[in-house]
């Protein structure tokens, strides 16, 4: 692997610390039995590894629900956030095409595309990125959603970060089918995708709860929710559950601001 990716001081990191860096990532994406996995994390740290390991800039991940449609589980920013919303009200965009085809999609040119997703390709550009990599989530011969990869340099992203991403996407969906909600799990794929759907709606309900009671954004909101079960040793899913069923005392996450 000739390509490495610079550290935030800008600074190269040696070969064998990113190799010790994706060896750390792939165990940390696949071990369902560690005691602070987490469902609601999982996708989290998958984009959050691709974009600090791989020549990307942002990322998201979106997971198929039983209706046939996406939702976003996890993005690495508020453009990412932006760019995943386009494609979910437009019905078109790279992970949209992914999902349905189950083929990998590199645009190298994005301006290019404008009019095949007029909206997603403007807003792109306007916010600086030019090129993006999407890979399916799969399990088996099942498509359980697509992670897409948005770059600022236009071009394909290169073959062996292709096939690394390819490999995490694919750590995390087989995570995905190994965890269960339930003491007696089920293998069925769509019980395992919907129950991390749930968890996930159980989470902005969760942040919004927090951030009307406090006075915070959004993003505070979701940050007081992760150190609270970090403090605690608890999982942000069993935080989350005991929040919205009223088990947990908003005052026990943050207290009410004065509002001004």
């Amino acid at each position: 692997m000739n390509s490495l990716k610079p550290n935030r001081d800008g600074k190269q990191a040696t070969e064998m610390t990113r190799e010790q860096h994706l060896a750390r990532a792939f165990v940390s994406l696949a071990d369902t039995l560690a005691p602070d996995f987490d469902p609601l994390n999982l996708f989290d740290g998958l984009v959050r590894h691709c974009v600090g390991l791989l020549d990307a800039d942002a990322g998201g991940a979106m997971m198929g629900d039983a209706r046939g449609g996406l939702r976003i589980m996890a993005a690495s920013g508020e453009d990412a956030v932006l760019l995943e919303l386009l494609q979910l009200q437009t019905g078109n965009g790279p992970c949209v095409d992914c999902y349905h085809s189950g083929e990998p999609l590199s645009v190298p040119d994005l301006a290019a595309e404008r009019d095949r997703w007029p909206e997603l390709a403007t807003a792109a550009l306007e916010v600086g990125y030019r090129s993006s990599q999407t890979l399916p989530l799969r399990l088996h011969e099942h498509v359980i959603g697509a992670l897409t990869l948005f770059r600022r340099a236009a071009g394909r992203l290169a073959p062996e970060e292709t096939e690394i991403a390819q490999a995490l996407a694919d750590s995390a969906a087989l995570a995905l089918l190994h965890w269960s909600a339930d003491p007696e799990p089920a293998a069925e794929v769509l019980t395992k995708t919907q129950a991390a759907i749930a968890y996930k709606n159980a989470l902005e309900i969760a942040k919004g709860m927090v951030a009307q009671h406090a006075g915070v954004s959004v993003e505070e909101a979701s940050r007081l929710l992760r150190a609270y079960a970090a403090d605690r040793r608890a999982s942000l899913a069993d935080t989350v559950h005991a929040l919205v069923t009223g088990a947990l005392d908003l005052h026990g996450i943050a207290p009410a601001l004065p509002r001004t």
